[in-house]
């Protein structure tokens, strides 16, 4: 195998040489332009055009280019002096140094709207003010477990209406994206009346006094309201619905104001909650269809509808599950409950900041693996930062009703379980896995229910095992799920 070859100095000429004494031929000299000379029509033309010189990766993107701005031949061999449109795309391309700019980042799709998070928690919370002026109806002999009778019936109706507007709220907004505001009004006009028929007639076959029969089919028909609002995004007329059962629940208690007062402040926030409803349906049922053709079969809203039954059994179980395990000084928790739903708000937002920095991450990583090393990162922070905010409010509510006040280890750990069960099921639901989520939270319910009603364990220790190891089971499932590119495109 022969040695490289090796330059020597050169000759007068200028010329190089190799050891075997072989010429190699002479490089041209740049020639300088005297500065007497007019200047070059091509260096005006490089300028011009000097963005697509730089992103070309051939000549001939130049030469398109040229073309399709009109040059003619005159201007080829008059003006530029060169003999036709390629030799200048040549040119061209090789005076203007390459440079590739970066595409414009696009508008980040998953920008969360703090206002309408806000909104949102706050109208999933406040209608708990509702048990507060309702005390004179939901009062009767007690039961077995020192609870009102009529206590069965309300659960069962809260169970069924959770789940059936999941599932509805679900098919709506598939209405929603295939057929517009119009699509939607009709699922929710069809669906809303059924399930608050079911849920009354759920409640009518279990014992209970007509006072608390009629507060259930008040709280049946207003969910039906709320649901229809908040699918056409109407938060604001819901909390306008709501602020006389806030007023009369901060009011009404303080003055001893007579029961029929706290019965009028309930029926007025129900019937403008009914009212803001059929507007808002009316008008959306007029408006033109969109282009879209029908959703998918309604077996599609099942698991939606079945995660709504388990995430509901969860919360009563959270805040009636002392009393059912009879735990030494059991208490209703209803004050702890208030503060889960609150934090809704917050979880919103943070769904909304997961995708948000998970498309962020995938614009910045380039193999699969530092995208899923990136993805958990996202995943936990996002995680972390709800379960923070639930820790402070639990604590608020804790420091305004120290009877809530957690009494242990277990009753501590035990909300913040269940917040970081529903977050990482309704994130898994914003991908499109729904069968999951809803089996691993109906097991759990199922669970925390045989274990508590069996008294084999302190109810708060049950509910804080069971619901870590659900969450520690869906976030394996969202790490390994989410960790794919696929995932987010």
């Amino acid at each position: 195998m022969s040695a490289p070859l090796r330059l020597l100095p050169g000759g007068a000429d200028g010329s190089a040489r190799t050891e075997t004494g072989d010429s190699l031929p002479t490089l041209p000299r740049p020639r300088r332009r005297p500065k007497w000379a007019a200047p070059d029509p091509l260096d005006e033309l490089a300028e011009r055009l000097a963005d697509v010189c730089a992103g070309a990766v051939h000549p001939y993107e130049i030469a398109a280019v040229l073309e399709s701005d009109g040059i003619s031949d005159e201007q080829i061999t008059g003006v530029y002096g060169r003999r036709d449109l390629f030799a200048i795309a040549e040119e061209l391309y090789a005076r203007v140094p390459r440079r590739y700019p970066q595409p414009p980042l696009a508008d980040d799709p998953w920008r969360a709207d703090g206002v309408r998070c806000l909104l949102r928690g706050l109208v999933f919370a406040l209608p708990g003010v509702a048990y507060v002026l309702a005390g004179h109806l939901l009062s009767g002999p007690a039961d077995g477990y020192g609870l009102p009778s009529g206590t069965p019936a309300l659960a069962a109706a809260a169970l069924t209406g959770w789940a059936w507007n999941q599932a509805l709220a679900h098919r709506a907004y598939l209405w929603l994206a295939a057929r517009g505001r119009r699509g939607a009004a009709r699922c929710l006009l069809a669906g809303a009346p059924a399930g608050t028929a079911l849920a009354c007639g759920v409640a009518l076959a279990l014992p209970g006094a007509t006072a608390t029969m009629a507060f259930v089919a008040g709280q049946a028909v207003y969910l039906a309201a709320a649901t229809a609002l908040l699918v056409l995004g109407s938060e604001r007329d819901l909390l306008a619905a709501l602020a006389p059962a806030v007023a009369g629940a901060i009011v009404l208690p303080v003055t001893h104001a007579p029961q029929w007062a706290r019965t009028a402040a309930l029926l007025t926030s129900l019937v403008l909650a009914v009212a803001a409803s059929a507007r808002r349906l009316t008008t959306a049922a007029r408006t033109p269809a969109g282009p879209g053709g029908r959703p998918r079969p309604p077996l599609r809203s099942v698991p939606f509808g079945l995660f709504g039954l388990a995430g509901g059994a969860l919360t009563l179980l959270a805040v009636f599950g002392d009393v059912l395990g009879r735990a030494p000084g059991a208490a209703v928790h209803g004050p702890l409950a208030v503060a889960l739903t609150l934090s809704m708000g917050p979880a919103e937002w943070s769904l909304y900041r997961y995708r948000s920095r998970a498309l962020a991450a995938l614009r910045h990583t380039s193999t699969p693996g530092a995208f899923r090393r990136r993805a958990g990162v996202v995943l936990l922070g996002c995680l972390g930062g709800y379960l923070t905010v639930l820790t402070v409010l639990l604590l608020a509510a804790a420091l305004l009703w120290p009877s809530a006040a957690p009494h242990d280890v277990a009753s501590a750990v035990a909300l913040p379980a269940l917040g970081a069960v529903l977050w990482l099921a309704l994130l898994l639901q914003a991908f499109g896995v729904a069968w999951w989520p809803a089996a691993l939270c109906a097991l759990a319910a199922a669970t925390e229910l045989a274990l508590t009603e069996s008294r084999l364990a302190p109810p708060d220790a049950v509910r804080a095992v069971t619901g870590w190891c659900t969450a520690a089971l869906l976030g394996l499932l969202a790490r390994t799920l989410l960790g794919r590119v696929t995932a987010h495109r």
